[in-house]
């Protein structure tokens, strides 16, 4: 992170990772996974280490 000129607090990134979830709903035999929303430094650590935030939404 500090590479890349960010400077994070540690304790906001595992706060901010923390709140990204993951809910799984069935509907009429059908399956999906709905993600939250990222916030705060959630985003620019995914981006920074460049791993794909996973899609809002998916057929599991």
């Amino acid at each position: 992170m500090e590479k890349a000129g960010l400077q994070f607090e540690w304790e906001d990134i595992k706060h901010d990772l923390n709140a990204l979830q993951e809910v799984t709903l069935e509907e009429s035999g059908r399956k999906l996974a709905i993600r939250t929303a990222s916030v705060g430094t959630c985003g620019k650590v995914f981006q920074t280490i460049r791993v794909a935030m996973p899609p809002s939404i998916r057929h599991v």
